[in-house]
């Protein structure tokens, strides 16, 4: 392969051999969140199988809700405000 070789497309094109027609938009998106595994494979032929999972604690957001926030300083910041408009337990007995 000549390395002297350009692209002759745009990086934005779409080439015609590719057809997502039939895809299905979000269809692994829930097994995803629960977990997923990648299969490596390695340049001695061997294949290796990783799990993941999201570590606890973690807690991922919907893509609707995720563009409403840009950091998980944002998400906190949000968490906080309405934390502080749920009414203690002080207060409900004080009445």
């Amino acid at each position: 392969m000549n390395n002297n070789t350009t692209n002759t497309h745009d990086d934005d094109t779409m080439l015609p051999e590719y057809d997502f027609s039939k895809g299905v938009r979000g269809k692994h998106y829930h097994a995803y969140r629960q977990s997923y595994t990648v299969v490596v494979h390695k340049p001695d032929g061997t294949t290796e199988e990783r799990d993941f999972t999201l570590p606890p604690g973690v807690i991922a957001l919907d893509p609707d809700v995720q563009a409403y926030f840009s950091d998980s300083e944002a998400v906190n910041r949000a968490l906080r405000g309405l934390i502080n408009l749920i009414p203690s337990s002080d207060t409900k007995s004080s009445s």
